[in-house]
């Protein structure tokens, strides 16, 4: 196994033009004292709709680290990959985050379920772990339904594991297991039964990314209760912690925060709790850089503010199709949506308000830019028209993606004050 540092930074880049832009937000926090390793990821999902290759991933990521002298680690991320994808994706990712959510709640075969209790008495009862104030009380019967509940996921975790183990054939990777695309969010608790289970499964994770409490909407702040999450967020450390110590997990292993972009309230959270305990973290974005691309085609004016709005009258134009596959990760009341025709007469300034990311602006609007972060689909139908604009309006654009990056995440995440 490759062994990731303490802090890494998952950054999506869709269209495969902004990696120079986005390390320079690590170069940045490399000549402050702090290492923040980049991690480009992109999931089938997204290389589908666009019509691009996993091999685009490594090319524009090593083109960038070569152009700027970049001599930490890089990684390329295979995101939410499963027994059904992964192929396409062996030769050219180091770092493998495994989706198992669609196995959560699937009936283990057997008696996988009593097995595991046989084995684990010592989940059953007062649990008294580092760092939480209170014991956990669990009963067998808690025990038995959580496992019923993951164990499933966490063998299916296991068959991908060792799959790609056996096809990279000696070539070093990092394992994420992801069990954030669910409905309910996962407890402390549960947690530390999720990784004795992995333990069980023999996979070496570095990463683990679980769904915590409140929404992770796309591309805008986190919706919930902010000190409920930090609570949520330092027990799970914890729990991490012991289980490493208890299981013989990877001393490094971490935690990954996914649809991490923008979640600007709970940055200081998680700011405080890895400087209280020394934990390293793992924060995927994804479609902030797209949003900055279109952010800096509006603030070029001329033909890069026309396909600006080109792209939202295009979108509104195709809610239900564009929103329909992140339904459970978008909030849009589409009363707050203004009109193509409206914003066809906005100034560069009116649009670039609208969609930048800057919550006390009276005029952000978090729905637009929702709306525009699903709706990456319609540049890639635009072809060379958009790529030809990215690329003569690259200046402004890279200004805007390396300032999102380094200023707005990772200073609050990993730098602070």
């Amino acid at each position: 196994m490759l062994t990731i540092e303490k802090y890494s930074f998952g950054v999506g880049d869709r269209f495969a033009h902004q990696a120079k832009s986005q390390l320079a937000g690590c170069v940045q926090a490399l000549e402050k004292g702090v290492e923040v390793v980049p991690v480009w990821n992109k999931s089938h999902r997204e290389h589908t709709t666009i019509g691009s290759e996993p091999s685009s991933v490594r090319q524009a990521a090593d083109a960038a680290v070569a152009s700027l002298g970049w001599t930490k680690s890089h990684y390329v991320d295979a995101d939410h990959i499963n027994m059904g994808n992964v192929e396409g994706f062996l030769a050219h990712s180091d770092f493998f985050t495994i989706d198992v959510a669609d196995g959560i709640g699937a009936s283990p075969e057997g008696s996988a379920v009593s097995d595991f209790l046989s084995k684990h008495p010592e989940l059953v009862g007062n649990i008294a772990i580092p760092g939480i104030a209170e014991p956990f009380e669990t009963t067998e019967a808690y025990v038995t339904e959580v496992a019923a509940k993951y164990l499933q996921a966490v063998k299916d975790a296991g068959q991908i594991y060792r799959h790609i183990l056996e096809k990279k054939n000696g070539t070093p990777f990092v394992p994420e297991v992801s069990m954030d695309e669910t409905d309910l969010p996962q407890t402390p608790p549960e947690l530390l039964i999720i990784l004795a289970a992995l333990a069980d499964e023999g996979i070496p994770l570095q990463t683990i990314a679980p769904k915590f409490t409140g929404r992770f909407n796309k591309g805008v702040d986190y919706v919930g209760d902010v000190a409920q999450f930090e609570k949520e967020f330092n027990d799970d450390l914890a729990v991490i912690a012991f289980a490493i110590g208890k299981y013989g997990l990877p001393a490094n292993l971490k935690l990954s925060v996914h649809s991490g972009s923008d979640k600007f309230s709970i940055y200081a959270p998680i700011h405080r709790a890895l400087k209280r305990t020394g934990a390293g973290l793992h924060l995927k974005t994804a479609g902030t850089t797209w949003l900055e691309e279109i952010i800096g085609l509006a603030e070029s004016d001329g033909d890069g503010l026309v396909l600006a709005k080109d792209i939202y009258a295009e979108a509104i134009g195709n809610v239900e199709a564009l929103c329909a596959p992140y339904a459970a990760v978008i909030d849009i009341d589409r009363g707050r949506l203004p009109s193509a025709d409206d914003v066809r007469g906005w100034s560069s300034a009116q649009l670039v308000a609208a969609i930048r990311h800057v919550p006390d602006c009276p005029e952000f609007n978090e729905h637009m830019r929702q709306l525009l972060h699903v709706g990456y689909k319609i540049a890639a139908k635009m072809g060379d028209r958009y790529i030809g604009l990215l690329e003569g309006c690259e200046e402004t654009i890279a200004k805007n993606v390396t300032l999102n990056l380094y200023d707005r995440h990772i200073v609050p995440l990993f730098i602070g004050e």
